[in-house]
């Protein structure tokens, strides 16, 4: 009796990191639910790259004319494909002054991805994770079948910028759920998980366009798995942190009483402290908004800097991604290698962000100036020879590694009542590196070394803005606005911070 007394007295003292240590950081529930977050991974991945295949242009003649043609339907009437090949291009003729709407395609899906980011990001923080993420899954394919069956380019057109609309909302949403079901040790686990099963998904997507040509049937194959991870995703709890930010304490003890349960921990008892951000209606959440990325001087400066470090990230990533058709070769290893590529890149991420000489900003801005070197190599370089492909993809590994603890890294400078927020303005100036990045590669017309050179220059200023970032390895996460500019919060988040480091070294005594 003496014992359960005493467990219930301790359970009233639990924030929410204690409460993780009781019901399981990373148990069999949370395990399955992480699983069925990263399989959207590669649904997104699929939806991502689908330009890269269905708008292909294949090699093409124009018959001998006295006149050049005046019209595009006179032009149809006298153009062949050298290919028997099914795109976008060959339905509707997107060549000579109609080409540019390829590309066009291709940024209306970043546009689409970055406008998601500013909607979804901060309603996230507002409703909650999960209805969000669940609404735009369900549109998201939805708007991926009127793709596959689209009557005209600019039926098509419009709807590539609605899947990218709820693509760039839910991959938000759903990288901050697999790190809001765990406990803040798996945080940069389950991000690099994240990131890798993306790779995997551009990986697959190249056989996938190897044994389905029409672009038709690869839009709507590629679309379909996106109805079973929807199916999946209906049993999904809310996140307990941002019930717990929000002041709805006694949710967020039931969703963790839940999880325990699941997880085969006895967690009846478990109780969360009603202080700070946890009572209903706190000032401090109240508060909290995208305005205060701005106003809050702390976060301006996170969020700056964050912004660029995105930036550079998407421009080098999808520029290089994007440019795989363009690469001498067959083009669907090529997809499937940009992909492949990117493997390695995760297990280096974890080896040297959990270290404590590297870190979490140390190694971002190392990545990021590797990538930088590996594209300036490739101007020194013949174009025709293999040892471009190789930089090529040596720039894609590093780019990868620093994309990926860029979301794990922002993560954690962001508090939690504010993170989805952070993320979404993090995200949108992505999407405009993303939007600009399908024009990278056809820049290569003026010069054959420009493309690399645009990716060199904004890989190493990158990396060393990204030097003016804190450190938060070993630290735990901010759960308001207060924690990061109040002394008292402050000296809380040291106290924490020394556990958490005396809880390694005992964990880690080498």
């Amino acid at each position: 009796m003496l014992t359960h007394i005493s467990i219930r007295s301790h359970s009233a003292w639990m924030d929410i990191e204690a409460a993780f240590q009781v019901v399981g950081e990373f148990g069999p529930y949370q395990k399955r639910a992480v699983t069925v977050l990263v399989l959207a991974q590669v649904y997104m991945a699929c939806q991502s790259m689908l330009i890269v295949l269905v708008g292909y242009t294949p090699e093409y003649r124009i018959e001998h004319q006295k006149d050049t043609p005046s019209s595009q339907l006179v032009l149809q009437q006298h153009v062949s494909f050298t290919e028997d090949v099914s795109t976008i291009v060959t339905e509707w003729f997107l060549i000579k002054q109609q080409a540019y709407k390829v590309n066009l395609a291709g940024s209306l899906f970043f546009t689409g991805l970055l406008v998601g980011n500013v909607i979804f990001g901060p309603l996230s923080d507002k409703i909650g994770r999960r209805p969000v993420y669940l609404t735009g899954l369900f549109f998201e394919v939805i708007f991926g079948y009127l793709t596959a069956f689209a009557p005209s380019y600019e039926v098509f057109a419009a709807s590539r910028l609605l899947v990218g609309l709820m693509n760039g909302g839910i991959g938000l949403v759903c990288f901050v759920l697999t790190q809001e079901y765990v406990g803040k040790s798996y945080w940069a686990m389950t991000g690099t998980l994240t990131s890798m099963i993306f790779a995997v998904g551009i990986t697959l997507f190249g056989p996938l366009g190897y044994f389905i040509q029409p672009w038709r049937t690869l839009a709507a194959a590629a679309n379909s798995s996106g109805v079973l991870i929807f199916l999946l995703s209906v049993t999904l709890p809310e996140s307990p942190r941002w019930l717990y930010s929000q002041g709805q304490t006694e949710r967020a003890e039931e969703v963790l009483q839940h999880m325990a349960l699941r997880n085969g921990n006895n967690a009846n008892k478990l109780i969360l402290q009603r202080v700070g951000s946890a009572k209903p209606g706190n000032r401090g959440n109240r508060r909290a908004g995208v305005l205060q990325l701005v106003v809050h001087p702390v976060l301006r400066l996170r969020t700056m800097v964050l912004m660029y470090v995105w930036y550079a990230c998407s421009l080098v990533y999808y520029g290089l991604t994007l440019g795989a058709s363009e690469t001498s070769g067959n083009r669907f290893i090529n997809v499937s290698m940009y992909g492949l590529v990117e493997l390695p890149a995760y297990p280096l991420c974890i080896y040297f962000i959990n270290k404590n000489w590297a870190g979490r900003r140390k190694s971002m801005s190392s990545f990021l100036c590797l990538a930088g070197f590996a594209c300036l190599c490739t101007t020194f370089v013949p174009e025709n020879a293999g040892t471009l492909l190789s930089l090529a993809l040596l720039g894609k590994l590093m780019v990868s590694a620093a994309f990926n603890i860029a979301y794990v890294y922002s993560s954690e400078l962001y508090p939690t009542v504010i993170r989805n927020a952070g993320l979404g303005v993090c995200s949108m100036s992505c999407r405009v590196g993303g939007i600009l990045a399908p024009f990278v590669p056809s820049m290569r017309a003026l010069h054959t070394s420009m493309p690399f050179t645009i990716f060199c220059l904004s890989g190493l200023s990158a990396g060393c803005v990204g030097l003016l970032l804190p450190e938060t390895l070993n630290r735990p996460a901010a759960e308001t606005l207060e924690d990061l500019s109040s002394p008292t919060h402050s000296r809380v988040l040291e106290s924490k911070a020394l556990l958490y480091e005396d809880d390694n070294r005992k964990s880690n005594p080498k």
